[in-house]
């Protein structure tokens, strides 16, 4: 039984490439379409051309960070509905609040196995909260 929804594309921001490719390779193979970004402004240009059923946003990055990106996209109408996981090495309890604050939907703690990001991803998709 397929885990994804028809159609359902997923926007990987990262700055580090092999992550990206990591993640899209798996979600790729489990029938997701996948598009990748290296930075927050890359994300937002995607996002807004794109429009993907979900992001998947890591937080630290240059350029434009993921806190940043997220706050752009939740801020413009065609986009607010984006569900946003956030991806983070960062745990503390103020980091996550920060995370929550700007907009992201989920915080998910890096490193974050390949199938857990999936069923992140598909609760998301299914409206079922974190």
């Amino acid at each position: 039984m397929p885990t994804t929804l028809p159609r359902t594309r997923i926007l990987l921001v990262d700055d580090n490439a092999d992550m990206r490719a990591l993640y899209a390779l798996y979600l790729e193979h489990e029938g997701f379409e996948t598009d990748e970004a290296s930075h927050g402004f890359e994300a937002f240009d995607k996002a807004l051309k794109g429009r993907p059923d979900v992001i998947v946003m890591d937080l630290r990055m240059p350029k434009l960070d993921g806190w940043e990106a997220v706050r752009l996209l939740k801020n413009r109408e065609t986009t607010q509905a984006i569900p946003i996981i956030a991806l983070t090495g960062d745990d503390d309890v103020e980091h996550l609040k920060l995370a929550r604050n700007a907009g992201c939907d989920l915080v998910l703690k890096k490193p974050c196995a390949p199938d857990d990001l999936q069923a992140a991803v598909v609760r998301q998709l299914r409206g079922e909260v974190a």
